[in-house]
């Protein structure tokens, strides 16, 4: 399979005048959209009304302030109900796990991601290997209700906890190399029985990544919890990317290691199936599947009688925000 490097791909369609190829300017756009994160906070999150049949999730004794002070980001969250708890963490794509939705809730269980580090590397000034606590803890965390459009043309709305990817690599001072953010998820085949299956097609760990703008813009999200408590094990404990624009796989999950990079990275489903899965990944409902059209999608909760079946919109509702970062662009070769 060929991974087009970047000298490999046209400037005009791969890096927008947005990319920040110089330190001072990236240390001068970040700061500007972090300024401009900071407006339409508004009161503490409230506490969602959960089953009490359902498992909770408190989190570790660090997180738990945090999570009780975040407050919601009216700005950025959309006006859509948020899906059932329930439906939250029972219907979850997590192959370490399974490869059926309800494997991550029933494998994840016991999975344990207190204490947790995650390794910084790559074109930053302040690599190493940090304790999650470190680096959640200098930031406000903030709710964002986001959209999630699964690439199988099924749909949430969640109510997201986390911390804005763009402060956090702010904290490492990322050097002028830096083009691309890498990301990787744990390795760990004895508590995640996926990743130790004969049957598996993924090559482990699970790896992500997103072009520098992409992962500085103010929607992308590293999230810690979501209804008001940490996250559950199967939807990606402890920390998780949410990049609200692409389709579910890009939210990489269970992170370990982020690095700063020059060229484009691998990513999982782009080395299993290239012919189907791009690096971008943006959801478009004028590109389909090869498998299936990407017209429209199963908005859950939905039932067989009751499919709930909705148009899907372009970059997941989020054209607005960030159409711009693909000017000039072919979305049907750069999926």
């Amino acid at each position: 399979m060929l991974i087009k490097k970047p000298d490999l791909i046209p400037s005009s369609e791969i890096t927008p005048e947005s990319v920040y190829l110089q330190r001072r300017h990236f240390m001068r756009g970040i700061g500007g959209l972090i300024a401009g994160g900071m407006t339409g906070l508004a009161h503490a999150v409230p506490a969602y009304p959960l089953d009490a049949d359902l498992p909770q999730y408190p989190g570790p004794k660090w997180l738990q302030p945090k999570l009780r002070s975040s407050e919601r980001h009216t700005g950025y969250s959309t006006s859509e109900e948020p899906a059932p708890y329930f439906n939250a963490i029972t219907h979850n794509n997590f192959y370490e796990f399974g490869t059926a939705k309800k494997n991550p809730a029933k494998y994840a269980e016991n999975f344990k991601t207190d204490p947790w580090k995650v390794e910084i590397a790559g074109a930053v000034n302040k690599p190493g290997v940090y304790n999650l606590e470190d680096v959640i803890k200098p930031h406000m965390l903030e709710e964002r209700i986001y959209r999630l459009r699964c690439v199988e043309a099924w749909s949430m709305v969640i109510p997201w906890i986390g911390v804005p990817l763009a402060s956090v690599l702010q904290a490492f001072e990322p050097t002028s190399k830096a083009k691309y953010v890498a990301f990787t998820t744990l390795l760990d085949p004895e508590q995640m029985p996926g990743q130790r299956s004969y049957f598996s097609t993924i090559r482990w760990p699970y790896v992500e990544g997103l072009r520098l703008d992409e992962a500085m813009h103010p929607l992308t999200l590293l999230a810690v919890g979501l209804y008001g408590n940490a996250l559950p094990p199967q939807n990606g404990a402890p920390i998780r990317l949410v990049v609200p624009w692409k389709y579910g796989f890009k939210s990489i999950k269970s992170i370990v290691r982020i690095s700063l990079e020059e060229e484009m990275p691998p990513t999982s489903w782009n080395l299993t199936a290239p012919n189907e899965y791009g690096f971008y990944a943006n959801v478009n409902p004028e590109v389909d599947h090869p498998r299936w059209s990407q017209a429209s999608e199963r908005r859950l909760p939905s039932s067989l009688f009751d499919p709930n079946r909705i148009e899907t919109t372009m970059f997941n509702g989020y054209a607005e925000e960030v159409a711009s970062l693909y000017k000039g662009m072919d979305l049907t070769k750069w999926f």
